[in-house]
């Protein structure tokens, strides 16, 4: 038996990074990009490294350019990670789990930090994986608490729910992660929207601009545990402003929201230190009259635009700045 499954890249159309920190967010899953976890029975449990994962270079270029591309961690510490934390969720529920081992390899083609949790999709394409070698049922709020446990807890990485959530369901899903909804139950409260209410799209991102997101948010959650007032303030405008999208949309009102999402970044730019290449790569995409913000932590931005013509000028100055950009197709939502 071979199983194969994926998991797609996210873009947080509005309100992160207040994921992070009690908010309100929507985000939307695509499927230009995938990440994929192929599992077979074998007598020994293995897992594969993939070409992100090798130690062996050609030259001392070699591994600075691998460095930039793909950090100093693989996928192999995700796998490990995610199969302990699976385990360790079986055990906790009394499922019981059969004896048989397994092999597992992954491929990712989702553009490594920038901003787009290909990290969390090699994690919830593994975790789904298990569930079907297994033959586990976990339900999807279930599965993004699972997810974030992985990175936070056993990889410790700073991350916040809105990737895993958007994965777990795909589609478009509105998150509130209010305090006392998160305390009471482990996770928020999610709702899917119809993918129909969105308006025309774009994604853009460049490789030169990758950094972590324990990088970008470090300075943003110490500040907010120490009761910062501006950053308080903050996350209280990103869930308004997350509101206002979301009855924008329902209201059939899509192509409105463009404003909001630039809205959402200047925001975070007030607040949060914005290095020169992220400035350039928004003021980019408002040069030529469509909308930005960033889908993640950085390294690429989502944003609006009218029609045709103002997509042509888009991917025109894009290019001028060796800036990728594309329209994302939007993931189905599991059922």
């Amino acid at each position: 038996m071979i199983i194969k499954q994926t998991a797609f890249p996210r873009a947080g159309l509005i309100g992160n990074p207040s994921d992070g920190y009690y908010g309100r967010t929507i985000a939307l899953a695509f499927t230009n990009f995938q990440a994929e976890v192929i599992l077979y029975e074998t007598p020994e449990l293995e897992i594969l490294p993939n070409t992100r994962d090798h130690s062996v270079f050609k030259s001392i270029d070699g591994l600075v350019e691998d460095v930039k591309l793909y950090g100093y961690y693989g996928g192999l510490r995700l796998l490990k990670a995610a199969v302990r934390k699976f385990a360790d969720y079986c055990h906790a529920n009394d499922i019981p789990l059969h004896d048989r081992n397994f092999t597992l390899r992954y491929h990712s083609n989702i553009p490594h930090m920038v901003g787009l949790a290909g990290s969390s999709a090699i994690i919830t394409a593994c975790m789904r994986a298990l569930m079907q070698f297994y033959a586990v049922s976990i339900p999807k709020p279930e599965l993004a608490t699972i997810v974030l446990d992985v990175e936070t807890t056993e990889l410790q990485l700073s991350a916040g729910l809105q990737d895993r959530v958007a994965q777990a369901y795909q589609g478009l899903v509105y998150m509130n992660f209010k305090r006392d909804l998160m305390e009471a139950q482990g996770h928020g409260v999610y709702e899917e929207l119809a993918v129909g209410l969105l308006p025309n799209l774009y994604i853009a991102y460049r490789h030169d601009l990758s950094e972590g997101s324990e990088i970008v948010h470090s300075d943003l959650g110490t500040r907010f545990k120490r009761g910062d007032d501006d950053v308080l303030d903050a996350v209280r405008q990103w869930g308004d402003i997350t509101e206002r999208v979301k009855d924008a949309l329902i209201a059939g009102q899509g192509p409105e929201i463009g404003a909001a999402m630039d809205e959402n970044f200047d925001l975070r730019a007030s607040i949060c230190q914005i290095s020169e290449g992220n400035k350039t790569l928004v003021a980019a995409a408002r040069s030529v009259g469509a909308s930005a913000k960033f889908t993640g932590s950085g390294g690429a931005i989502i944003g609006t635009f009218e029609d045709d013509e103002m997509y042509a000028a888009l991917t025109a100055k894009m290019d001028e700045l060796n800036i990728k950009v594309f329209k994302p197709e939007i993931a189905a939502p599991i059922e």
